[in-house]
């Protein structure tokens, strides 16, 4: 049975069409992942089905009484308000049921309450109850208590302001929020870039098991396989829908698609080349002999060749970002050593006498729950922290390029291509040719850091990153923010770097395809595993050893 669905629906920002021709039917129990570049409107797509924006051309149709649950990719504040009773908002009209059945159990406490008027508020008080048990009122505090768990979110966060905790924790009590509402359609923006690989792996569960329908915005490839029954794919500003599919079969047959239509364009175009020809050599005969016959017949053929519904040649390459990490000198043999490194945040111990080394060449990847002391390992590395006890040794002729989670850490008053060459010595002219390879065009590079989407600050730090000669790269979440095109431009490009890799990431593919060894992170203990990430698990799991 439908449940949403949106018919030529068209969105314009600042003067420009964000899409034109987007047409969309969501039925129940779909589970649908929306991709495309960055900036094509998946984003704005969302809002406009959750109600949030409207739309300047088309309609968008909504099953009568269906809720919708959004997740934003950013958390709205939730200013004087603790986790608890952001997650409770979820069951505000369980909540004022509860509100009525606390003021009629006020009312019968009153002695001088007439029968007649106590008979009228135990029957209300009965119809009040019947209906709290009906929609699992004596559930609130289970079903909250479960999402915290599911989310790994620590059990003491639930009396925490709200306005004080992290981005990623945000993000985790906004998406349980969405959860706990239990909506018939549920629209999640980038719900995993946030989440550690627990988390990720909770919520895939949690989405195939969804009574609802789903629809995602997501650029992590296995997330997508693993949840995703057909894909919508938003490019161009137009929409293209792909049944029963996951991301890996959607990628096949978009090839596919597209080989077969620029065969039918080529031999269109053929088409049209030996109609003008025919028309030519026509009308010249014509002309030789005079003849209106044949001057009627190349008007003929003329009118049918611009009735023709000429077809667009297909774009069978995206532009991506031009990147490659080159390398002047090597290393030595030794990057990195760590011996008994204790750290502690207040009373938490988050390093506990860990063992660390990496040696040159090797690409390693550093993995665990948030929280559980990730980037402060890195930091330590860097010397940009230090440690408790232990310690730390950079090898020789070291040169170390750093991407943290926000990308580009700078002045953010500075402009996009001020920022560029503080880093990179080149003249203007140089700099703007080097920066549109990166998507900043033309008046782009004047714009301020401050305004830059997260996509676009990774953008500008790998730009860095790239016009500089390092041997390491330490790379914190570096797939975070990015298009699934510019992720894998990025995992090209690390494959083909002949230095040491060292990072940090809870995108499972980019894991398993680039980096080995693999060190798990866990009650500040680091264990190495000479495999992948999923060779690890597997690995684990035949021992008995479980991931905590």
């Amino acid at each position: 049975m439908m449940l949403c669905a949106a018919n030529q629906v068209a969105k314009m920002w600042g003067g420009n069409w964000i899409f034109r021709d987007v047409s969309l039917d969501i039925q129940e129990n779909d589970r649908i992942g929306l991709v495309g570049p960055n900036g094509c409107g998946k984003s704005t797509l969302l809002k406009v089905l959750a109600g949030v924006e409207t739309v300047d051309q088309g309609n968008v149709f909504l099953k009568k009484g269906a809720r919708v649950g959004y997740l934003r990719q950013m958390p709205v504040q939730q200013t004087k308000k603790t986790v608890r009773q952001v997650l409770l908002t979820a069951f505000s009209n369980l909540i004022c049921l509860k509100r009525r059945m606390e003021q009629l159990e006020s009312e019968m406490s009153n002695p001088h309450l007439a029968s007649n008027e106590l008979e009228r508020a135990l029957s209300r008080y009965q119809s009040c109850q019947e209906e709290w048990e009906r929609y699992g009122g004596y559930e609130i505090e289970a079903k909250v208590e479960r999402v915290v768990r599911g989310l790994h979110l620590p059990p003491d966060i639930l009396d925490r302001p709200f306005e004080a905790l992290s981005g990623g924790e945000k993000t985790k009590v906004e998406l349980g929020r969405v959860l706990l509402e239990e909506p018939e359609l549920l629209l999640l923006d980038e719900p995993t870039n946030h989440l550690d690989l627990r988390a990720i792996e909770w919520l895939e569960e949690m989405i195939r098991a969804y009574r609802g329908a789903v629809l995602v915005v997501s650029h992590d490839r296995y997330f997508l396989d693993r949840i995703a029954t057909s894909i919508v794919d938003l490019e161009h500003g137009e929409s293209v829908y792909y049944p029963d599919c996951g991301y890996t079969t959607f990628l096949k047959r978009k090839e596919e698609q597209l080989l077969a239509e620029f065969h039918t364009y080529k031999e269109q175009q053929k088409k049209i080349k030996k109609m003008k020809e025919a028309i030519k050599r026509l009308r010249d005969w014509a002309s030789r002999a005079n003849n209106d016959k044949m001057h009627r017949r190349a008007s003929s053929m003329e009118k049918a060749l611009h009735r023709m519904e000429k077809m667009d040649r297909p774009r069978l390459e995206r532009k991506t970002i031009g990147l490659a990490f080159g390398m002047d000198s090597r290393s030595g043999q030794d990057v990195f050593r760590c011996e008994e490194v204790y750290h502690e945040y207040g009373d938490t111990i988050v390093l506990d006498g860990v063992h660390f080394q990496v040696r040159f060449g090797e690409k390693v990847a550093i993995v665990g729950e948030n929280g559980c002391g990730k980037s402060t390992l890195l930091k330590i590395l860097l010397g940009e922290v230090e440690p408790d006890l232990g310690n730390v040794v950079q090898g020789p002729s070291v040169r170390v390029g750093y991407l943290s989670q926000q990308g580009w850490e700078g002045d953010d008053e500075t402009t996009v291509l001020d920022a560029f060459r503080e880093e990179v010595v080149v003249d203007e002219g140089q700099a703007r040719q080097l920066l549109a390879r990166f998507f900043f065009y033309g008046y782009a590079v004047f714009r301020k850091v401050k305004d830059l989407s997260g996509g676009e600050r990774m953008r500008l730090r790998l730009a860095q990153l790239m016009h500089q000669s390092f041997n390491v790269l330490v790379l914190d979440e570096p797939t975070n923010h990015l298009d699934l095109d510019s992720r894998e431009v990025l995992e090209e490009a690390l494959e083909a770097f002949p230095g040491t890799v060292v990072a940090v990431s809870h995108d499972r593919y980019f894991l398993n395809k680039l980096f080995a060894p693999t060190y798990w992170l866990q009650n500040g203990q680091l264990s190495r595993f000479e495999g992948n990430y999923d060779e690890m698990k597997a690995e684990w799991k035949r021992r008995g050893i479980y991931l905590e």
